[in-house]
């Protein structure tokens, strides 16, 4: 069902205040090209000019963007950001200004932690709740939780911000139910924007039940269709203004579900973190380089199904950019023109050009007790380490790495010193999918805190032991966590207590969301266990005993389609964090050596071709 909500704003207000003049004529939309001709004068008064801020994938990097980037990003400056730009953008007639976020808000880690810590209202929640959006579209690690968390965080705002997706049905959890009769959550909402009208739609990708805990939440997969249902009902709502804010993962799935719609004039994709610019833009450093290239200009133009074009829009996550796209729609609500000024505004603070001060009331509020638990955890040295621990993510996603090793190997040892007390046999591997090891960094060699077993392993999951996993069962989970290598995939497995070799260039595992396997997958060739016990042998299953496996409680649940089947497991009732931690202080006395975890793995894993 639809829900209705009226915004309104004054076009001058408190914060307009604070702009200096040169602001606002960096900011404001251009006026008409041609003032001389007195028909084109009149119907450009007609038309109306929204600029729309938007940005994606916040993910809880409150503070800021990052060791060497300490100067971008951080919510207190994004608030700055966001204040400026509505104050100049609603300057004058028949403008108006609305901001949308496209998904993932927040994100397991440190920060996050303090937030669960500390209880609701949450920390990113208080952030987001001062910069004011108009609709938040619901992204797959909103759900990294368990749906009781995204309740507590939609709860979090004082503000009554509608959460968006048109193709999940939340009648399965009713902490999420009961926000959806209070048109907290919705399909799509009606936003009143200086006496316009625009329909905002959210969707969510079809995959979340693979890469999310969304528990009792029901996915659809026929996103194009809900879409267009949505759309119609706008329109016959009389609103013909309609903006898609998704999270489907990638920009790309957005310009492929353009020419199956009509009626959306704007598209904003989330889940992809992409970099959409245009010359002279400012960038963050690293940015617009080959390591991090720029995707496409700031928009990309898709075409609809009935031939008209749609600008689609996302930016990179993390706070680091805010989105600004200024386009003018005529009486029938199609966009007419994209302003030149569209573009990303880099998050910037210290001596840099475009540097803004940060928000007071998020500085204090939010950044400083954030700080304050973080140190809490950096001071908190629990081992060291003689090597550089390998977690960069294209690395973890595509071949073993010693801090891969190092997570399976607790996993492996955790689940062996839990399981006479859960009464389940104990493990003979363990696998650790590459996608939740999330520091995406290669810590130094020296002092391990306990603030690095958070940023290596921040996810709310639990050590699990799947029991009697048939070595078929096996094999098949192998294929999955190979299928994707190519595209660094989240799927790919560290592993432990045993090794395997497999073919990249031989026909990977496919799997239909809706219909199941499509190709088994020949890729993998050989495993053993530690022991020597051959598993698999030339491509062929070896017969023999089914296997015990340790792994997380996401994994063991089918997350990120890995086949463990109808089967029973038994969570262990300790993190995969505190698994690490404990590892680390207990089995390895506080030393990480070379000689057990060196530098581009152990030789676990092998790849050909």
């Amino acid at each position: 069902m639809t829900s209705t909500r009226a915004v309104r704003r004054s076009a001058a207000g408190a914060i307009a205040a604070f702009l200096t003049a040169s602001m606002m004529i960096a900011v404001a939309v251009e006026a008409p090209a041609d003032a001389r001709s007195s028909a084109k004068s009149k119907k450009a008064k007609r038309q109306y000019t929204l600029t729309l801020l938007h940005n994606n994938d916040a993910e809880s990097q409150l503070i800021d963007a990052g060791s060497g980037l300490e100067d971008f990003g951080g919510a207190a400056r994004f608030a700055t950001k966001v204040a400026e730009a509505k104050a100049a953008a609603a300057k004058g007639k028949r403008r108006g200004v609305l901001l949308v976020s496209s998904g993932d808000n927040f994100l397991a880690g440190p920060e996050f932690n303090a937030s669960l810590e500390k209880g609701r209202p949450y920390y990113d929640a208080i952030a987001m709740n001062r910069m004011g959006y108009d609709a938040i579209a619901i992204g797959n690690h909103d759900f990294d939780f368990g749906p009781d968390i995204l309740s507590n965080f939609i709860r979090s705002f004082g503000q009554k911000v509608p959460y968006l997706s048109a193709n999940l049905n939340f009648k399965g959890e009713p902490s999420l139910q009961k926000l959806v009769e209070r048109d907290r959550i919705a399909k799509s909402v009606i936003v009143r924007e200086d006496n316009q009208r625009f329909g905002i739609i959210g969707a969510t990708t079809p995959l979340l039940p693979f890469i999310s805990s969304p528990r009792n939440v029901k996915v659809r997969s026929d996103v194009a269709v809900i879409i267009q249902n949505q759309v119609n009902k706008l329109h016959r709502k009389g609103v013909n203004k309609v903006i898609l804010i998704s999270h489907l993962q990638s920009i790309d799935e957005d310009l492929a579900l353009a020419p199956l719609l009509h009626g959306v004039d704007v598209m904003v994709a989330g889940g992809g973190d992409e970099l959409l610019a245009n010359e002279g833009d400012l960038l963050v450093p690293g940015d617009g380089t080959e390591e991090n290239p720029i995707f496409g200009p700031y928009p990309v133009i898709a075409t609809d199904s009935t031939g008209r074009e749609v600008p689609v829009v996302t930016t990179k996550g993390s706070y680091t950019y805010l989105g600004k796209l200024v386009v003018k729609f005529n009486r029938r609500g199609r966009v007419t023109t994209i302003n030149t000024g569209s573009g990303p505004r880099r998050i910037a603070g210290g001596a840099e050009p475009d540097a803004v001060a940060p928000n007071n009331f998020v500085t204090t509020r939010v950044v400083e007790p954030v700080l304050d638990a973080i140190e809490a955890l950096a001071n908190n040295v629990i081992g060291t380490s003689e090597v550089v621990l390998d977690g960069r993510r294209s690395q973890v996603r595509t071949a073993e790495t010693n801090e891969g090793n190092l997570a399976t190997d607790a996993l492996l040892w955790q689940a062996e010193q839990l399981a006479g007390e859960f009464g389940v046999p104990a493990p003979d591997v363990a696998l650790q999918n590459g996608g939740g090891i999330r520091n995406d960094s290669e810590i130094p060699a020296g002092n391990i805190t306990e603030l690095h077993t958070f940023d290596m392993l921040p996810f709310p999951n639990f050590v699990s032991l799947v029991p009697d996993v048939s070595r078929e069962t096996f094999k098949d989970i192998l294929e999955n966590a190979v299928s994707r290598v190519e595209f660094g995939d989240g799927r790919f497995a560290q592993i432990a207590g045993f090794s395997f070799t497999y073919d990249a260039a031989a026909t990977p595992r496919t799997i239909d969301p809706d219909t199941g396997v499509v190709t088994p997958g020949e890729r993998v060739l050989e495993v053993a266990l530690d022991d020597g016990t051959p598993i698999v042998q030339a491509g062929a299953v070896v017969a023999g005993d089914a296997l015990h496996v340790a792994t997380i409680d996401f994994l063991a649940r089918g997350g990120d389609q890995y086949p463990y089947g109808d089967v029973d497991f038994t969570t262990l009732g300790v993190t995969y964090q505190q698994s690490l931690a404990n590892y680390i202080m207990e089995e390895l006395a506080g030393q990480i050596t070379a000689a057990d975890y060196p530098v581009g793995g152990a030789g676990r894993i092998t790849r050909l071709n």
